[in-house]
């Protein structure tokens, strides 16, 4: 079952074809395309602008030059986590950071504002947004701000525990590149955001910290977060004036006019992430159920939830293999120096719950990336802590060290994709076979 859980995680990415989705929700007929529910004549504008970043952004910027015609001239930018495959024409490239800002996130961030404060209202602006692109472009909304005071700054965020909506609260109003202000960049000019979601439906404003859209968080929210979770006085001291003197600016919302003439389009999101699981699960032969209830939960708490689903739906179906799936972000707060993300961590909370059973676990980001390990995630089965046993592998003592990668990379079961191009949402796929007869 191991086999055919990472065939199943394997199969999902695979069947998620970005730039095919962009050109079909571009739809072309001559020179006017569709943006959701609206037709843009291209004709209409003397200049196009497309901006791309996130973890998806090669694959989206390949997507929007097909969707384009040699006739339709554009100025790109293109910001990426790693080096890409080739070279774009027509984009000029920058490797950002990921987890935390770099010096080209800076330079993408000065660049993206730049070109944005020469558009008009004969512009034509594409955005191209997937996940991970709250660090890979970064730019502070106060000059004095460093580099190393926001490394300082997302290092604290992404270890605080604190859920992807809080964390943006204070990335949001720290940041010239966030919670609207690249739309506010550009009020005059028409824009279309093209997105890949990481977040739950409803929340798209997390989504890269929400440049383009109305950002629903305030400086209220902000100072809450920074204070239950203690994170102030963990902020360089450029970062935490703003903080102790209550100097924070207010975000762009509803109603601000450099939303007047915007539109968002969703291209892919948890629905086609667990429709081509639920395809592959059920062409492998099992019994299978969605389920997205445990978003944002604590490791524990959704280990022990999503395994009881597993064991109602196999009771359900008695004598058949059956599957539970499952996407979003868990919450993992970090705890000691090791290496490892939140799936690997959540696939080593459940190992010891399935020991001596007919069960395997798949826990892994659809961006082949688990928190600061070099692994997508991880999988389990019943006889994993036998085997850990074994080989004198302490599981309780990898989990107060915030080192899952290690202890799966030591029994050869850290699922290893490298970077997928995508980045929808983490999958956790929950295999099991019919319970034996009483």
């Amino acid at each position: 079952m191991k086999q055919t859980a990472q065939r199943v995680f394997r199969e999902t990415i695979a069947a998620i074809d970005i730039p095919a989705t962009i050109e079909r929700k571009l739809a072309r007929s001559g020179s006017s395309i569709r943006a959701g529910s609206s037709a843009i004549d291209l004709h209409e504008f003397d200049s196009i602008v497309a901006i791309a970043y996130g973890k998806a952004s090669f694959a989206m910027a390949e997507g929007l030059a097909r969707a384009l015609t040699p006739a339709d001239s554009f100025e790109g930018i293109l910001v990426v986590p790693a080096a890409p495959p080739r070279e774009l024409p027509g984009w000029t490239l920058f490797v950002g950071g990921h987890p935390v800002p770099n010096a080209a996130s800076f330079a993408a961030g000065r660049a993206i504002l730049d070109r944005l404060a020469r558009c008009d209202e004969r512009t034509l602006i594409f955005f191209l947004l997937s996940g991970g692109g709250s660090s890979l472009v970064e730019q502070p909304l106060d000059p004095s701000v460093t580099l190393a005071d926001f490394d300082r700054l997302h290092s604290v965020l992404v270890t605080c525990g604190a859920p992807i909506g809080e964390i943006n609260a204070i990335r949001k109003h720290l940041s010239a590149t966030k919670g609207g202000r690249l739309a506010a960049a550009a009020p005059r000019s028409m824009k279309v955001t093209l997105a890949i979601s990481d977040v739950p439906e409803g929340q798209e404003s997390a989504l890269a910290s929400g440049p383009t859209l109305p950002d629903p968080t305030t400086v209220r929210d902000a100072e809450r977060v920074a204070r239950d979770y203690n994170l102030a006085g963990k902020f360089p001291a450029s970062l935490r004036a703003a903080f102790d003197s209550h100097t924070l600016r207010e975000t762009p919302k509803t109603g601000d006019p450099a939303f007047a003439r915007s539109q968002f389009v969703l291209l892919l999101g948890a629905h086609e992430l667990l429709h081509a699981a639920h395809h592959a699960c059920e062409a492998a032969g099992y019994a299978c159920v969605c389920d997205n209830s445990t978003d944002n939960w604590p490791v524990e708490k959704a280990a022990d939830y999503l395994l009881a689903q597993l064991g109602t739906h196999r009771n359900a179906n008695p004598g058949r293999p059956v599957a539970v799936l499952a996407d979003g972000e868990l919450s993992s707060p970090v705890t000691g120096g090791g290496i490892g993300g939140r799936n690997s961590a959540f696939v080593l909370a459940c190992m010891p719950k399935i020991a001596g059973e007919n069960i395997t676990v798949l826990s892994a980001g659809t961006d082949g990336i688990d928190g600061n390990s070099s692994a997508a995630g991880a999988v389990a089965d019943g006889m994993t802590l036998a085997r850990a046993q074994a080989a004198a592998l302490d599981p309780g003592d990898f989990s107060r060290r915030s080192d899952a990668y290690s202890f799966f990379a030591a029994l050869g079961d850290a699922v290893v994709t490298g970077p997928t191009g995508n980045n929808l949402r983490d999958l956790r796929i929950l295999l099991a076979q019919p319970s034996p007869p009483s």
